[in-house]
């Protein structure tokens, strides 16, 4: 069951890019053939990404770590039937590439930006979990006018309370370790399946809902140095990403969607929209995901799609 909390008030409202269909995803129980995998070029950088549905609402979803795109196969079919919806892989990981090797969270967004705009959509709404919840917020940030809506997913942000709390509880122990350079890669690569796995077990509620199949393929998508490198460079930039946040307190009208898994995040979920609402955010409700871990988009990806179509909804009712 999903829990609202607060309020949704007020909405408001580069370099060329190339696309070309690759393959279509392959079907599992969970996904269909309307799911497509493709990539695009913008300028030297290429993003891999998964597409679904069609619709002047583009939801655009954005993965954690350590995960890639395919994070969101439950989530997508359910909500290709009312939107369209992209889930891309974010720089660096999977089949995206990072030619400024720069993961700050601002930096990344724009480069995500530049990504979007070649999609042409009439109205954008950003989902992001874990580290693609960073980087949804630095987004909504720094374009507010090119966003009709932001979903902030099981995660703190650097720089926000309860950030400070957060990155000192044993169960952070990730954050100070992937920043270890470049010991973190040296103990990590060809290990990558035993150790996602082991991290993904402790943080999970339902461990069974993430298959081994599903941690290959992630392990695939940090394979190579490279890669495994920008997912670690994703905790490392934590210092400047702190800076960024704590420094952005103008007035942010995008409606902004905190949502915390009961066994993950959880109450955080309402300090965090106090704390956006402190920095400027006009506009923001927190919610619970009951019965669910880290991994909401596969351990209770129903409670998911739905919390994303109410949002949406919401968000539309206001134009």
């Amino acid at each position: 069951m999903l829990a609202p909390r607060l309020i949704l008030a007020v909405l408001l409202a580069s370099a060329p890019i190339a696309f070309t269909v690759v393959r279509p995803a392959m079907a599992t129980a969970e996904t269909t053939a309307s799911i497509h995998e493709r990539t695009a070029s913008v300028g030297s950088q290429r993003f891999r990404y998964l597409e679904a549905g069609t619709g002047e609402t583009l939801i655009v979803l954005l993965h954690g770590w350590p995960e890639d795109a395919s994070e969101w196969h439950k989530v997508m079919p359910r909500l290709a039937m009312r939107y369209r919806v992209v889930a891309v892989d974010l720089p660096g990981v999977g089949g995206s590439t990072s030619p400024s090797r720069d993961f700050s969270k601002a930096a990344m967004a724009r480069e995500l930006h530049d990504f979007v705009k070649g999609l042409d959509a009439r109205h954008v709404v950003l989902v992001g979990h874990d580290i693609g919840g960073m980087v949804t917020y630095a987004y909504a940030r720094q374009f507010p006018e090119e966003v009709q809506g932001a979903a902030i997913l099981d995660v703190p942000l650097p720089g926000l309370a309860p950030w400070d709390k957060v990155e000192t509880i044993p169960q952070a122990w990730h954050f100070q370790f992937n920043a270890q350079a470049p010991l973190a890669e040296q103990l990590v690569a060809g290990r990558q399946t035993r150790y996602f796995r082991y991290f993904i077990d402790k943080n999970a509620s339902s461990p069974t809902a993430i298959r081994d199949a599903d941690v290959a393929g992630y392990a695939a998508a940090y394979g190579s140095a490279d890669q495994l490198s920008a997912g670690f460079g994703f905790y490392r930039s934590f210092p400047q990403d702190k800076l960024f946040n704590d420094g952005q307190r103008g007035n942010l009208p995008v409606p902004l969607l905190v949502a915390g898994a009961d066994r993950s995040l959880g109450a955080g979920a309402d300090v965090l929209a106090q704390a956006l609402r402190d920095h400027g955010a006009s506009d923001v409700r927190s919610v619970i995901i009951d019965g669910s871990g880290h991994w909401v988009a596969e351990e209770r990806p129903d409670d998911i799609a739905r919390l994303i179509e109410l949002f949406v909804t919401t968000i539309d009712k206001l134009r």
